[in-house]
């Protein structure tokens, strides 16, 4: 599944930069072809995000990757480590 997936990302991020391209350089008169390469490109973007923040959150859970540094929740009853 994860292969899918990067293989995914690849193709929205591809998206994203090509549609991109097309709608800064579309001609200023012909709105409708901008508009249509802005949504696009907005599309593959998201897409692109979501895949890669769906892959990285996978390597986490299973190993792959190490965790990145995050505050372990504090007992609402501790305070610097002492317990009231």
């Amino acid at each position: 599944m994860q292969k899918l997936i990067a293989i995914a990302n690849v193709i929205a991020w591809s998206g994203f930069w090509a549609f991109g391209y097309l709608a800064l350089t579309a001609d200023t008169e012909n709105t409708a072809q901008m508009v249509t390469a802005l949504v696009l490109a907005a599309i593959g973007g998201g897409l692109g995000m979501l895949a890669y923040l769906w892959l990285v959150r996978h390597s986490e859970a299973t190993g792959y990757a190490k965790p990145a540094n995050r505050a372990q929740k504090r007992d609402d009853n501790e305070i610097y480590g002492e317990v009231l």
